[in-house]
């Protein structure tokens, strides 16, 4: 018989059914078994799933890391260059502990690549006084004793002139604010993961998982894989891998905008914070320029778009580009010149816009990270730690209380 052994398990005789799950060969008169048997499979290696693999992968776990897509792609949520990054949580003050985390561990990796993925620019929360916006960031603030200032609108604009917010606006600056480099993370991780003997795989995709007493079977449009613990970190198409998750999980069309600013000296690097801008038009998104020509800016909910990540327009149109245009020429004007670069991209919600972290309530040996509802990415580091702990102990030391699944089941 004729073996052809390879560093992914391979096969024993080529084309034999038997060689698909085991490969057998003799090697100094012993028998090495190299199985397709794992510790922990990953289904979805976008920006949680890559965090995820290497922290598997850095407790010396056996894991499989499997994407759909390219790794990056750019048919998800994690493409467009960077993420904004923020300590004064708006959302809630339960955020900050894990967001302390997710700076040291963005940091580490950092180290570990020997690259530079995290910047810090300062932030804005701006918004009326009474404001969500602007009163949620002043409460985590006020509970975690974050650094901080109130500004009115015109001591905003003298300081940084590149906002030209109404006065009846203020704004919570917070220095510690900043961006992550999306795709360039996922690449990172993804690397650090491999040089710790991850395997990671793209363009595979997953058509079916059963779970029993001894774990989980993963079959592909590939291969049949078989580990004690599955994670699910599959983004908008997480309904896919968990039908029953579909009811709770709304992905949504989102459009990315960079215009060339008529002053680019007020929106460089060191010069212009991110923001978080709660408006009478939606609550807007932005950064400094980075990567490619132009400031960049985006609507939360855009145009209130649920989408099929399998069927979504993935092109931009006039009226995609105009709502973002409105916001620039009204808060941002020295920011209003030629579009430079439209993008889509997509987020996936849940009813009240908090994260889903838990166990599958059927398969405890299911673990599930979804509907990070447009504010997740900044967590990828600390999530990864998360659902490393999730996977092999059942149980974190962090505070996941806010995304446990059964708030959406009742």
């Amino acid at each position: 018989m004729r073996l052809a052994i390879g560093l992914d398990g391979g096969y024993a005789e080529r084309g034999s059914k038997e060689a698909r799950c085991t490969c057998y060969a003799i090697q100094a008169h012993s028998w090495i078994v190299l199985s397709m048997t794992y510790d922990v499979i990953v289904i979805g290696i976008g920006g949680m799933g890559s965090a995820t693999v290497y922290h598997l992968a850095r407790r010396g776990t056996k894991v499989l890391g499997l994407e759909q897509f390219d790794i990056p792609h750019d048919r998800g949520s994690s493409h467009g260059i960077n993420r904004i990054i923020r300590l004064a949580y708006t959302e809630d003050p339960g955020y900050v502990p894990l967001l302390r985390r997710a700076y040291e561990l963005w940091r580490e990796i950092e180290a570990v690549v020997n690259e530079r993925l995290l910047f810090i620019t300062g932030g804005i929360d701006a918004g009326t006084q009474n404001s969500a916006t602007v009163t949620g960031s002043l409460r985590s603030c006020t509970m975690h004793n974050i650094s901080h200032e109130l500004m009115d609108a015109p001591s905003l604009r003298r300081r940084f002139p590149g906002y030209q917010l109404p006065e009846n606006m203020v704004a919570v600056y917070q220095p510690d604010g900043g961006f992550v480099l999306s795709e360039r993370s996922i690449e990172a991780y993804v690397m650090a993961a491999q040089a710790l003997g991850a395997r990671v795989q793209d363009h595979e995709r997953v058509l079916e998982w059963n779970a029993d007493g001894g774990g989980v079977r993963v079959r592909t449009d590939r291969e049949t894989y078989r580990a004690s613990t599955l994670v699910v970190t599959a983004g908008p198409w997480t309904a896919d891998i968990v039908p029953a998750l579909a009811p709770l999980l709304a992905p949504e069309r989102q459009v990315l905008m960079w215009s060339q600013p008529l002053r680019p000296e007020y929106f460089g690097l060191g010069v212009f914070p991110v923001f978080n801008m709660e408006t009478p038009e939606g609550r807007f998104y932005g950064f400094p320029i980075y990567g490619v020509p132009g400031f960049k800016l985006g609507r939360y909910h855009h145009l209130y778009q649920r989408a099929d990540p399998h069927r979504m327009d993935r092109e931009c149109h006039p009226e995609d580009e105009q709502v973002l245009r409105d916001a620039i020429r009204r808060y941002f004007p020295d920011a209003n010149g030629p579009t430079m670069t439209l993008k889509t991209c997509l987020f996936t919600n849940t009813r009240d816009e908090h994260f889903v972290i838990d166990h599958d309530p059927e398969f405890p040996q299911v673990c599930i990270a979804a509907g990070f509802s447009g504010h997740g990415f900044k967590f990828c580091s600390v999530m990864g730690e998360i659902m490393a702990d999730l996977a092999l102990e059942r149980t974190t030391r962090w505070d996941i209380g806010l995304f446990r699944l059964h708030r959406l089941l009742n």
